[in-house]
């Protein structure tokens, strides 16, 4: 066992985690007796909710990924769409996580937002899109992604933030003279849900949980302890 660390910084830290209070507003009320029959149309009415709320960037989702021996990494994305195929994102295919996704292709998702106090979590196999489908995704962002996007070699090793600035500039200039400039890596990714669990938090720790399981002829929904 480690000895806890009693420094002074150390004991101003652990003072700072228990003073810190959550969901600060009162909590929306969910009832999951009236949640619809399919985890889609219950997403997009939590995410508008969240939205309206003013939770900052809702549509940002923690994206967890696992490589060939089954060690994880995380990082937040972007959510391009959530359709009857599944939560869309994309990224460079020579990513880490482009990179994990081919060694292994299930991920998890997990958004939250606070302001509600609600999370939603997805799981499930990765589809890669096909090229026409990774430009129309590319197409569709700001002339910032795809400068951001021409840049590249995502999770290299970058020897000095200066390099950086350099290749930045330079996709800039590009994006002035090609605003349709292609960017062969760029890949777009569909999540297929297996499990989609929606968490509504409560003032006095009742919390609801409700997931969605996939099954043969459709969804079964089940409740899960707190």
């Amino acid at each position: 066992m480690t000895t806890t660390d009693d420094t002074p910084e150390a004991r101003a830290f652990r003072d700072l985690l228990r003073s810190l209070r959550v969901w600060p507003g009162e909590l929306p009320a969910f009832d999951p007796e009236t949640a619809p029959e399919a985890p889609l149309p219950l997403f997009r009415q939590w995410l508008g909710e969240a939205a309206a709320a003013g939770v900052p960037e809702p549509h940002t989702m923690a994206l967890a990924t696992a490589d060939a021996a089954g060690a994880p990494s995380v990082r937040i994305v972007m959510l391009h769409d959530a359709d009857e195929n599944g939560w869309h994102f994309a990224s460079h295919r020579g990513s880490r996580k482009g990179r994990e996704l081919a060694a292994h292709p299930h991920a998890a998702l997990c958004f939250y937002w606070p302001l509600v106090g609600r999370q939603v979590r997805v799981r499930g196999p990765v589809i890669t899109g096909t090229p026409e489908e990774s430009i129309a995704d590319l197409r569709r962002r700001s002339r910032g992604a795809l400068a951001a996007a021409l840049v590249g070699r995502q999770s290299e090793v970058l020897d000095s933030y200066a390099e950086l600035e350099q290749a930045a500039e330079r996709s800039w200039a590009r994006v002035q003279r090609e605003p349709e400039a292609d960017v062969p890596s760029w890949t777009a990714y569909v999540l297929r849900p297996e499990e989609v669990e929606f968490f509504q938090g409560d003032d006095r720790r009742r919390h609801v949980r409700l997931s969605y399981r996939r099954a043969d002829d459709g969804w079964q929904r089940v409740l899960l302890w707190p």
